[in-house]
């Protein structure tokens, strides 16, 4: 990183960013096109999980190259001033790559479908089997990360 004043490298800080955002941007390639989606997820402190449709593009990016990058941000805002080129943002982001993996198995699709929605809420669900069968579920075991701050 560029800007090490920015840079956030405790591992803690790392997760409470990854925990309180609530958008994953997931970045896949095919043929050297680059390909991004906005997701909700979930995070289990060693990889994130997203749900979708079983077929589409994003699956079958996925089934020819496994290898992604992800964005996430939280504590977003614009910060105004006087002045159009003294405007800044205040943010703070983590962007890391790892390895994207079909969830096979409906008791595995199950945990992974829970883990997503205790990201977004405390309550207990329960994914019925039916859905399961009928939802694609992505592992991304995380092999790098960083994080960056502005404006704290």
């Amino acid at each position: 990183m560029r800007r090490k004043d920015k840079e956030i490298t405790d591992r803690d800080v790392i997760d409470s960013i990854i925990k309180e955002s609530t958008v994953c941007r997931l970045g896949l390639s095919e043929e050297n096109q680059p390909y991004i989606v906005p997701l909700s997820f979930g995070y289990d402190g060693s990889a994130l999980f997203f749900h979708g449709a079983l077929d589409g593009k994003k699956m079958d990016i996925l089934k020819k190259n496994n290898n992604v990058c992800f964005e996430l941000e939280s504590d977003f805002s614009v910060v105004e001033s006087a002045k159009a080129c003294n405007w800044s943002i205040r943010y703070r982001s983590v962007i890391g790559f790892g390895k994207a993996h079909i969830v096979e198995g409906i008791d595995s699709r199950r945990r992974a479908l829970d883990i997503i929605m205790k990201h977004y809420s405390e309550k207990s669900f329960e994914s019925p089997e039916g859905s399961a069968r009928k939802t694609a579920v992505i592992r991304v075991d995380i092999e790098e990360v960083s994080g960056k701050t502005s404006g704290y």
